[in-house]
C-alpha cells in the first residue's frame, strides 16, 4: 500500500508549516524580537497561527493515514486534504488582521468540519458500520 494521500498531506503539510514559520521570523526580524512575541499583538497573531496549526494537523494527518490504511479511501480523502489545508492557508492569511476577517472564519470552519467528518468516518470504519 502506498498511502498516496497521506504521503501528500504530509508533504504538504510540511511545506505550509514552513511557511508559518518564515512568517514568524519576518516578523521576528523585522521588530527585533528574539524570544516570546516581544508584546507585538501583530508577532502573537503570527505565532498562533503557526501554533493552531501545529495543535491540528497531526489529527488531521493521523485520520487520514488511519482511512487510508483502512482501504476505505477514495477520491474523496484527497479532497478532503485539500479543504483542509486550502483553510489553513485562509486562517494564517486572516490572522493576520486585528479584526476577525472571512478568511480566518472560513480557516477555521474547514478545519473543525474536517476534523469532525474524519472522525466520525474513522469511528464508523473502526465499528465496520461502513
Amino acid at each position: 500500500m502506498h498511502l498516496t494521500v497521506t504521503l501528500t498531506s504530509a508533504a504538504v503539510a510540511a511545506i505550509i508549516g514552513v511557511w508559518l514559520t518564515f512568517r514568524v521570523i519576518q516578523l521576528r526580524a523585522k521588530f527585533g524580537v528574539a524570544h516570546g512575541h516581544g508584546d507585538n499583538d501583530a508577532l502573537m497573531r503570527r505565532m498562533r497561527a503557526q501554533l493552531n496549526y501545529a495543535e491540528n494537523t497531526p489529527l488531521v494527518l493521523i485520520l487520514i493515514a488511519g482511512i487510508e490504511l483502512s482501504g476505505k479511501a477514495d477520491i474523496w480523502l484527497s479532497y478532503v486534504a485539500a479543504v483542509y489545508f486550502l483553510g489553513r492557508l485562509a486562517h494564517a492569511v486572516g490572522m493576520d488582521s486585528e479584526s476577525v476577517p472571512v478568511t480566518r472564519k472560513i480557516g477555521m470552519a474547514s478545519t473543525l468540519l474536517v476534523l469532525i467528518g474524519l472522525a466520525i468516518y474513522a469511528l464508523l470504519v473502526a465499528l465496520k458500520i461502513v
